[in-house]
C-alpha cells in the first residue's frame, strides 16, 4: 500500500503536468508588432539593449493564461536561472544566434525559454516520480527521482540550445568562403558593398545570407551600414562570418580594398574548414580501432600467455 506522502506527490505532479498541458494547448499568440518590427526602427532588432528591469514576460492571450500566467513566468523565471546560469543578455545572444523563437521579441523570446525549460523539467519531474510510484518505491525515493528527472529536463533544453548555435556555426563556416567569393566578384564588377549585399539576399539563400539580409533591414530603418554590419558582427556566432562583417563595415567607412580582403577571408575560412574536417576524420578513424583493440587484444594475449606455463613450468 502506497504512503499518504506518496499520493500527496502524485498529486503534486499531476497538477504540475495538467498546467503543462494547458500551456501547449493555450500558448502565448503572436503579436502584429513581429511584422512591422522590421519597417519600425530599430526596436527589437539584433544587438537593440534590453532592460532587465521590464515586466518579465507578458501574460497576454487566453483566460488560463491570464489567470496561471504571473505565477507560471515566475516560476519558469527561477528554474531557468537555475538551469542556466546565464544573465539575460547572454541568454538572448544565444536564443539569437540559435534562432530560436524568431518571431518574438526580446522579452518574448526569454519568457519562452524560460516556460520551455519549466515544462520540460515538469514533464522528466513527473515521469521519474510516476515510475517510482508503480514500483512502489518510499516516498524518500520518489522525491529524488523526481527532483533528479528534474534536472534532466532543464537541462535537456539547454544542450538543445547548445546543439542549435553548434549546428548553425558549422552551417555558416561551410558557407561564409563562398559568400566572400560571390561578393568579392560583384565588389571587383564595380557594384557598391549595400548593392552587392541586396543582389546576395534577393538570390541566395543560407545562415550567413539571413544574416546579411538582417543588415540590410537595419540600414533600410535608418541605421548606417557600417554600424549595421558592426551590430551583426557582435551577435554572429561563428567567427568568421564576424570578420567579414566588420571588413564590411571597415569599407563602408574608410574605403578599403574590399575584393581583396574577402578573398583572403575566404582562402582562411576554407583552410579552416579544411583543417577541421582532417582532424575529425583522424577522430573518427581513432575511434574505429577502440573496438578492435577492447575485442581483439584481450583475445590475442590469451593466445600468446596460453604455452607460458608449459613452457616455464613444465605443465601438461
Amino acid at each position: 500500500m502506497v504512503d499518504q506522502p506518496a499520493h500527496l506527490v502524485a498529486a503534486l505532479f499531476t497538477s504540475i503536468t495538467v498546467m503543462g498541458a494547458m500551456l501547449r494547448l493555450f500558448p502565448l499568440r503572436k503579436r502584429l508588432s513581429a511584422r512591422v518590427r522590421p519597417y519600425a526602427g530599430t526596436g527589437g532588432l539584433p544587438g537593440a539593449a534590453y532592460d532587465p528591469g521590464l515586466p518579465f514576460g507578458r501574460t497576454a492571450g487566453s483566460a488560463p493564461v491570464r489567470l496561471f500566467g504571473p505565477m507560471i513566468l515566475s516560476a519558469a523565471h527561477g528554474v531557468g536561472r537555475v538551469a542556466d546560469r546565464m544573465g539575460e543578455g547572454q541568454l538572448i545572444l544565444r536564443l539569437r544566434q540559435a534562432r530560436f523563437y524568431p518571431g518574438l521579441d526580446d522579452r518574448d523570446r526569454v519568457a519562452s525559454y524560460r516556460l520551455a525549460v519549466l515544462g520540460t523539467a515538469a514533464m522528466f519531474a513527473g515521469m521519474g516520480a510516476g515510475t517510482m510510484l508503480v514500483l512502489r518505491q518510499s516516498t524518500p525515493v520518489v522525491l529524488a527521482a523526481s527532483i533528479g528527472g528534474g534536472f534532466l529536463g532543464s537541462f535537456r533544453v539547454r544542450g538543445r540550445l547548445d546543439r542549435a548555435v553548434e549546428r548553425r556555426r558549422s552551417m555558416m563556416k561551410i558557407e561564409i568562403s563562398t559568400v566572400n567569393q560571390l561578393l568579392a566578384i560583384r565588389v571587383r564588377s564595380g557594384s557598391g558593398v549595400m548593392h552587392a549585399v541586396g543582389e546576395m539576399t534577393a538570390r541566395g539563400r543560407g545562415e550567413v545570407v539571413g544574416e546579411l539580409g538582417t543588415a540590410l533591414r537595419m540600414h533600410r530603418s535608418g541605421m548606417s551600414a557600417a554600424q549595421a554590419f558592426r551590430r551583426l558582427a557582435e551577435i554572429t556566432p561563428e567567427s568568421y562570418c564576424a570578420r567579414t562583417y566588420k571588413l564590411l563595415a571597415s569599407s563602408e567607412e574608410m574605403g578599403v580594398d574590399l575584393a581583396a580582403g574577402l578573398r583572403v577571408l575566404a582562402d582562411d575560412a576554407r583552410r579552416a574548414r579544411r583543417d577541421e574536417l582532417r582532424r575529425s576524420a583522424v577522430k573518427r578513424r581513432s575511434a574505429m580501432l577502440i573496438p578492435t583493440i577492447a575485442i581483439l587484444a584481450p583475445v590475442m594475449l590469451l593466445f600468446v600467455a596460453a604455452p607460458l606455463p608449459q613452457l616455464i613450468l613444465g605443465w601438461t
